[in-house]
């Protein structure tokens, strides 16, 4: 019986991955860095996807694309929180349910990071 990663639990270990290496990796890099049987293809496909998120840059090495992380697991998780209310939908609703899942310290680090983005004018 196989297991199912979590959604996205695939491109995290691919970012950990290239984020560890002291150099751009290509997919056959990461796939013998992973070492778990993963296809090439698979590892490809991941890679190709990051890419197109803006979460990794690549450049041509031969025949292959070697891969370097842009962003960070902040960043990454800012894109998919993005990715999120980009889908459309009552974005209100989302983030009043998402404020619903902080404690107090995480809503005093929004409040202060939203008062920090605000010109000093209040027009905003």
């Amino acid at each position: 019986m196989s297991r199912r990663r979590a959604s996205g639990g695939l491109e995290s270990e691919v970012l950990a991955t290239l984020w560890a290496a002291e150099k751009p990796l290509t997919a056959g890099d990461v796939v013998d860095a992973l070492g778990r049987g993963l296809a090439y293809t698979t590892v490809q496909t991941i890679l190709a996807r990051l890419h197109v998120k803006g979460a990794v840059h690549r450049e041509q090495v031969g025949r292959a694309h070697a891969y370097t992380p842009v962003l960070d697991e902040a960043g990454l998780a800012a894109n998919r929180m993005r990715a999120m209310l980009d889908r459309g939908g009552d974005h209100a609703a989302v983030l009043t349910r998402f404020l619903g899942t902080l404690t107090p310290d995480e809503e005093a680090t929004l409040a202060n990071l939203l008062a920090r983005q605000r010109p000093a004018g209040g027009g905003g």
